[in-house]
């Protein structure tokens, strides 16, 4: 009786002793350990249950780090837990995990979908995904920025539309709550805008000046570039009118004073000596003379139509002022 009651003892220490081991193993975190030993009846059931929960919980922790190295690490999105015959805490770990994980994959790849969509030009989509936290900050940044984006291109668009296309000057993008780049970029195309009005405006004002007879005006707008040239040609071509025109007027104005200085004279001396003292200083002359055909040698006629024999000296111009031959031949 006293070696059944050691050979009892014996087996249930060993046992008692695999199990601890086991267990002591689990709490340590090492799965890789199961109860080997005999048992029978009871024992046998805790054994095969103790067994059974480090199965369960290797398969867990193999399945957990699996889907946390495809999603978190390898970027691998809808991975998901697969853990058969798990129940009560461990069932709704899985279940977490799983959740967390298609909740992460659906943030991220909306937030992959919008910014795609903004590489490519597309400013209509938005992250429309619900997020918490640091993701709902991101969410939020990312529709501002496309919020922003399509803002500051709609009014370039309609700045560029209206100076370029329909030629409505004055045009100004309006582009609120931006700051940066964008700021930048705003400030430069209305400088564009600005500086491309002030310049056409300025051509147009001298433009229809010119049409209507003026042409006192230039372009003094500042210019570079092509403008610039079409600036210094449009201006030279309003001077070259300008004295066109001033010599025009010169012209005219000095052939209706002669002509008015004429009428009534039937002298040709008077006549001779009119024209080269009004007509001679005009055209800087320092001589003049004024000769007329005579067909008689005597100098007897000078209104015949007889052929010429030569020509009579009638008047002369000498430093501002007026000689009279009659008698000269030349």
């Amino acid at each position: 009786m006293t070696e059944a009651v050691n050979t009892m003892a014996s087996r249930l220490t060993a046992q008692v002793r695999d199990i601890a081991v086991v267990t002591t193993s689990v709490a340590r975190g090492d799965l890789t350990r199961t109860v080997t030993v005999e048992a029978t009846g009871e024992l046998l059931e805790l054994k095969l249950t103790v067994n059974t929960m480090v199965d369960q919980l290797s398969a867990f922790a193999d399945e957990v780090t699996r889907v946390a190295r495809e999603v978190g690490t390898e970027g691998q999105l809808g991975g998901r837990a697969q853990v058969r015959g798990v129940s009560g805490v461990w069932k709704d770990l899985t279940d977490n995990v799983n959740y967390m994980a298609d909740n992460l994959s659906s943030q991220v790849r909306n937030i992959a979908q919008v910014t795609t969509a903004v590489a490519h030009g597309d400013l209509s989509k938005k992250i429309d995904v619900d997020a918490r936290g640091e993701i709902l900050e991101l969410k939020t940044a990312i529709n501002t920025m496309v919020d922003t984006l399509s803002s500051f291109s709609s009014e370039v668009t309609r700045v560029a539309r209206e100076v370029g296309s329909e030629g409505q000057l004055g045009g100004q993008a309006r582009v609120e709550g931006v700051y940066g780049t964008w700021k930048r970029l705003t400030t430069n195309v209305n400088a564009l805008a600005l500086n491309l009005t002030t310049q056409v405006r300025a051509i147009a004002e001298v433009a229809s000046a010119v049409a209507q007879g003026d042409m006192s005006r230039s372009i003094t707008v500042e210019a570079r570039g092509e403008v610039a040239e079409l600036k210094d040609n449009i201006n030279l071509l309003v001077a070259n009118l300008r004295e066109t025109t001033r010599a025009k007027d010169w012209l005219e104005s000095t052939l209706a004073r002669l002509a008015a200085l004429m009428q009534g004279h039937r002298d040709l001396m008077e006549v001779a000596d009119l024209i080269l003292r009004e007509l001679t200083p005009l055209v800087n002359a320092q001589y003049g003379a004024f000769f007329l055909a005579d067909p008689d040698e005597d100098g007897a006629s000078l209104r015949t139509t007889a052929p010429a024999k030569g020509l009579a000296f009638i008047a002369g111009y000498r430093d501002s002022f007026a000689v009279h031959r009659a008698s000269a031949r030349w």
